[in-house]
């Protein structure tokens, strides 16, 4: 599978990367996305590592701990796949979370990571989301102290403001950016993602399949009753057309929906979250797809 450098970093990825949201899922958790056996999980993972894909992205947040480690059952023994965390997300008593990007925080969090996936070092350490009663100059520094301290290869930077990362960068390298981006949501287009290309920054994202909405057979009706994509703000919306335009030119609405955003020159790799085998051996095809940018626009253009 085809490698592209993140940034300006050394890390050299494949355009798609295991994403772990769903596989981390628990009912204790709130974005529960319905049953999922942890051996399933890891023989997903095993799948999608044999065809070719060399990254996974994680999170302690993903069911407090639990994507991380199955992440570790998975990867035991092995040494040649890129990890990719992130930290800042806290949980409260009553189980809602809150960010805290405070330095004594982050440190904490990283190294209950570290633990959980049995490494001594993060090749990506990512700050989640945005904390604004922290400023992002101070949490900056507090991550480029653990890249200092060999407990991370490189930092990025998750759902911020293009400002943000501006200032982040006045403090010192930012190897790439994680931001939501699928052909139902697009706003990155007008800030985050010309950003990463003036810098020279990395761009993964999150969601190309719209957590499941861009992919064939989906049905609101026929998920778990707690699964908190029934109240998703796609839930109402008739997607039909959009999933025919992905699927157009014999492709599933899946691949068509990964390779359109790879399609951005902006973007280095999609993070897809897999949940089973058959999940994880489309990955390849995805990665391999090339759109034409008229086949671009007319899938933009159904959303």
């Amino acid at each position: 599978m085809e490698r592209r450098r993140f940034g300006e970093s050394d890390l050299e990825i494949t355009p798609v990367g295991i994403g772990t949201a769903p596989i981390g899922s628990s009912p204790d958790w709130w974005l529960w996305w319905g049953p999922q056996d942890s051996s399933e999980s890891v023989r997903a993972i095993h799948a999608a590592l044999d065809a070719g894909v060399n990254w996974i992205d994680t999170a302690p947040f993903y069911g407090w701990g639990r994507a991380e480690e199955i992440v570790a059952r998975a990867l035991d023994g092995r040494d040649d796949v890129l990890i990719f965390t992130k930290c800042g997300t806290m949980r409260r008593e009553d189980g809602d979370d809150f960010m805290d990007l405070r330095p004594a925080a982050i440190r904490a969090d990283v190294e209950g990571s570290l633990r959980r996936l049995g490494v001594d070092c993060i090749d990506l350490l990512q700050i989640h989301d945005r904390d604004p009663a922290v400023p992002i100059e101070e949490t900056w520094g507090a991550v480029l102290e653990l890249v200092r301290e060999g407990k991370a290869r490189h930092g990025g930077i998750s759902n911020h403001t293009a400002e943000e990362v501006e200032r982040a960068l006045s403090v010192g390298p930012v190897a790439g950016m994680q931001c939501e981006y699928s052909v139902l949501a697009r706003g990155v287009e007008e800030a985050i993602l010309p950003l990463a290309r003036e810098r020279g920054l990395g761009v993964i994202v999150w969601s190309p399949l719209a957590s499941g909405f861009l992919t064939d057979g989906f049905s609101v009706e026929a998920l778990d009753e707690r699964d908190f994509r029934r109240t998703h703000r796609f839930a109402e919306l008739d997607l039909e057309g959009v999933r025919a335009s992905l699927r157009s030119g014999g492709r599933t609405a899946a691949q068509g929906a990964i390779a359109f955003v790879l399609s951005h020159p902006a973007v280095t790799g999609a993070i897809v979250g897999v949940r089973t085998e058959p999940e994880a051996a489309e990955l390849a095809a995805a990665a391999r797809l090339r759109l034409t940018p008229d086949e671009v626009a007319a899938i933009a253009s159904r959303a």
